[in-house]
């Protein structure tokens, strides 16, 4: 297995941007708006011919006035604890644009009390006026700083060199993992507040992406591969796909599931059987016609067997497989 390299910070430090510099192709969702990226969010990469795994946290606490509240911190909180415990090297974010703040501080205690290797990555150094503010960050308590700028892709090889050569050895020799089958990549895409995180999450065997009861909590992709009937899979969960919306994070959100749609060998299509058959559903229903993929309808909420009689409406929208499901009950999702 290839070791894991973890990138935390609080929110709107820079962590995506770097994420992305690193995995060298935009995975997360980059924007100026604090507390964006929400869930774990994880890439296979490669820097200097050490394959790893990157992932990207959510920022730890929210600002005031962020959706979700206390238990919406808690949670993000919860999902950068559980990637803490399976992962090799810490990639510290915090701004020098920002200066150090208490919240740097108490993610520091969070990381020592980790017992990993840990780079900070001074991030927004993007003018050498700049560089005459990372000293400051001394006081955190680790014994390297690295001046960086995720933004313009400069100062990143020093820290990440030295991060891979802590990685552990490959297990698996490079002709060993070549032969290995690669796992059917499922894109799981409907419209917002359907049940895709809860569907991922049941379908992985963990909480990996965060299950909130309002529209538009999972904004970057999520991928994980999992094992089931002796096969590999590989499962991505996508931000809810706004039909209407071309500005700002909701075009994101769209274009991320477009993207995985276009890179998955089938795709399972939320639906709600409690809202019904809505114009976005048959909006969506002529992408699913147009991806030229295998499609497979999950239409959620079926708690009774009612609701399971309702599901086969859906068939108007001229998919050929059906599948009435209650992801929050674990009800038919084997089928």
């Amino acid at each position: 297995m290839p070791g894991v390299v973890a990138i935390v910070g609080r929110p709107n430090v820079g962590k995506s941007a770097l994420f992305n510099c690193i995995a060298r192709r935009r995975i997360a969702i980059v924007h100026d708006r604090p507390g964006v990226t929400r869930d774990r969010l994880s890439a296979e990469v490669e820097w200097l011919g050490h394959p790893f795994t990157l992932v990207d946290t959510g920022g730890i606490g929210l600002l005031k006035g962020e959706r979700g509240g206390d238990d919406f911190a808690r949670e993000i909180i919860t999902q950068v604890r559980v990637a803490l415990d399976d992962v090799d090297v810490i990639l510290f974010v915090v701004s020098v644009q920002e200066g150090v703040v208490p919240m740097d501080l108490e993610v520091a205690g969070m990381l020592r009390e980790a017992g990993r290797p840990v780079f900070v990555m001074v991030n927004k150094v993007d003018t050498a006026a700049h560089e005459q503010g990372v000293n400051e960050f001394a006081e955190l308590g680790f014994e390297q700083l690295f001046p960086v700028s995720a933004l313009h892709a400069r100062g990143i090889d020093l820290p990440l060199g030295q991060a891979v050569n802590l990685l552990p050895e490959q297990l698996a020799k490079p002709e060993e993992q070549a032969a290995a089958e690669p796992p059917l990549n499922i894109a799981i895409v409907g419209r917002p507040n359907v049940g895709k995180s809860t569907l991922f999450n049941r379908l992985v065997g963990e909480r990996r992406a965060i299950v909130e009861n309002v529209p538009g909590v999972t904004r970057d992709r999520q991928y994980a591969e999992f094992e089931r009937f002796n096969h590999r899979f590989a499962l991505v969960d996508t931000g809810g796909f706004v039909v209407d919306e071309r500005e700002g994070i909701l075009a994101m959100m769209r274009h991320q599931a477009t993207v995985a749609m276009e890179e998955a060998d089938a795709i399972v299509w939320m639906c709600s059987v409690r809202d019904g058959v809505v114009p976005a559903d048959e909006e969506i229903a002529g992408l699913m016609r147009q991806s030229n993929k295998p499609v497979m309808c999950a239409v959620n909420k079926c708690d009774s067997f009612e609701l399971e009689n309702q599901a086969m409406e859906f068939y108007g929208l001229g998919v050929e497989r059906v599948f009435p499901i209650s992801a929050e009950h674990n009800r038919g999702i084997l089928d």
